[in-house]
């Protein structure tokens, strides 16, 4: 048609890219492609019942994967008629709402897991561009399916209940999301009262003095419920944990060690592994609140946001070889050397914040080994006192 009104497409070479819509498709190839399969039953029930009935909400859900990549499947699993208010707020969020319905005598559970992991092996198979699978459930039952996608070279993210997720399926992922710490979820908080909700109080309160309540025969008295708020994680465990796989990875591996790359270790270490839990918003502000006390240092990396990560050479390292060298010092009197056991705690005598694993060691022994490498100390072997022996080296 073009030809016959004189006009001419322009030649272009088999390899010549197109100018602006290839561009973009360049960039949309390099998001993570995820599929989303909601066991929704699992998730609406125990988000009722371990949490005073609290509703559902997918929201956050959504948000959290919005974070990791291109959410191009979402599907929840349930028999609807028990979920009809749910149906409309899942629809608003384009969930595809597959019917699970509840036959006599067949256990609609078993129905629902047996479909939603058929559906998703099948998805593996066939859309060979989905690189993450998010298994929203806490049952145990799903961990085979787990294991399987990825043995199929997928990334599986778990979302469950705390206090419903069993304790097999947390390990199995790569990541794993407990639903009650997502930002965006209230849950709501236990109040100290029984009974019936308190009147609002007229204008002029009349002062009544409380008269004690005496139990009745058989009767035990009702004990006040309290707020348990859930406690603060210790950074100080965070800071030997996040030390000790730096210290792994440089170890094991030539290259730097990348921001990234140490994130995705301790989540292989630990998939519900957070900074959020310790009070940080990103794993930037905790990496450079670790920085800031000495326990690693940061230096520009290889892409923008992206630091390496490394240990301190010198500072609370040397700090520590001086420490040790002065204790060993002072305990070795006329004798000359020091057994290794029991040395630790008098160094943690002479310094109480004493930990070799902040430092990167994975025990007393390594520290000392290091310490003797950079000639602090002298460490040999001693048969007759079945124990590592100890001299400071003269200054």
């Amino acid at each position: 048609m073009w030809a016959a009104r004189g006009f001419r497409t322009p030649a272009r070479s088999p390899t010549t890219p197109w100018p602006g819509p290839r561009r973009t498709l360049v960039r949309v190839d390099q998001e993570d492609r995820i599929a989303l399969f909601l066991d929704y039953e699992n998730l609406a029930l125990g988000a009722r019942d371990h949490h005073g009935g609290m509703a559902f909400d997918f929201r956050p859900i959504a948000d959290a994967l919005a974070e990791r990549g291109r959410v191009v499947v979402r599907r929840a699993y349930a028999d609807w008629s028990y979920f009809d208010e749910d149906r409309r707020m899942l629809t608003r969020s384009h969930v595809e709402l597959i019917e699970i319905p509840q036959r006599m005598g067949a256990s609609r559970k078993n129905a629902a897991d047996i479909k939603m992991a058929v559906d998703a092996v099948e998805l593996a198979f066939e859309r060979a561009y989905i690189s993450t699978f998010v298994i929203c459930t806490g049952d145990s039952d799903f961990t085979p399916l787990v294991h399987k996608l990825r043995e199929l070279n997928k990334r599986v993210i778990g979302v469950g209940i705390e206090k419903s997720t069993s304790a097999l399926l947390p390990p199995a992922c790569d990541e794993f999301l407990y639903y009650d710490r997502l930002e965006g979820v209230d849950i709501p908080t236990t109040r100290a009262r029984r009974g019936r909700p308190g009147r609002v109080p007229s204008p002029e309160p009349q002062p009544v003095e409380p008269q004690p309540v005496e139990p009745q025969p058989g009767e035990q008295e009702p004990e006040p419920q309290r707020v348990v708020e859930e406690p603060t994680r210790d950074v100080d465990a965070l800071a030997v944990l996040v030390a000790q796989t730096v210290a792994g990875l440089q170890g094991s591996s030539s290259g730097q060690v990348t921001a990234s790359g140490l994130k995705r270790t301790l989540l292989r270490k630990d998939p519900t592994f957070s900074e959020s839990d310790y009070g940080f918003r990103a794993f930037g502000e905790l990496l450079r609140h670790l920085a800031g006390h000495n326990v690693i240092e940061l230096a520009e990396g290889p892409a923008k946001g992206d630091p390496e990560v490394s240990l301190p050479e010198h500072g609370d390292r040397e700090v520590a070889f001086g420490l040790l060298r002065s204790v060993v010092l002072d305990l070795a009197g006329d004798e000359g050397s020091v057994a290794l056991s029991g040395l630790k705690n008098q160094l943690q005598r002479a310094r109480p914040d004493f930990s070799e694993k902040k430092l990167g060691y994975r025990s007393f022994l390594q520290f000392c080994k290091a310490a003797a490498t950079s000639g602090m100390i002298d460490l040999r072997w001693s048969p007759d006192v079945d124990d590592y022996l100890l001299d400071a080296t003269p200054s």
